[in-house]
């Protein structure tokens, strides 16, 4: 190994299970089920089921007029506008989405995206691989009654 591998990769170890290649075209996005969304799509690009031992990679498609449910959960992740425009309700307000924004929504924020423009907004979330393993807990409606 390179002086310069050893540096930046000092335990680096080879795994049996190799690197992941697929496109999202050959990913099949399903409809958002919680309560409260509308128009969500979402594509598991890469998590558990491939063998991805930390982190899943998920592509959100909102639909113009389309949103998540407010919603809260006890896991961070981390978030990529790909395409499209709209708003994200988190820290107690709401602000403006753009293509090419990044946001980190930390554990137990409760947050929302929404379409507020003429074209799908898009999105690459990411979140701990446990998020999508049987029985994971699922994320809480935020009651805004309250």
């Amino acid at each position: 190994m390179p002086a310069v591998a050893k540096l930046f990769f000092p335990a680096l170890s080879c795994s049996n299970r190799g690197m992941i290649h697929k496109n999202l075209t050959h990913v099949p996005a399903q409809e958002v089920a919680m309560p409260g969304a509308q128009n969500v799509r979402m594509q598991l690009l890469c998590g558990p089921a491939d063998g991805c031992p930390n982190f899943a990679m998920r592509r959100f498609l909102i639909a113009p007029g389309g949103r998540t449910p407010l919603h809260q959960h006890d896991y961070e992740h981390e978030v990529l506008i790909l395409a499209g425009a709209g708003v994200v309700f988190g820290n107690g307000k709401e602000q403006p989405l753009q293509t090419g924004d990044v946001l980190y929504v930390p554990a137990n924020e409760p947050h929302q995206f929404r379409n507020t423009s003429a074209t799908p907004l898009e999105f690459i979330c990411l979140v701990p691989a446990f998020v999508h393993r049987p029985g994971a807990p699922a994320p809480k409606a935020v009651d805004c009654a309250t």
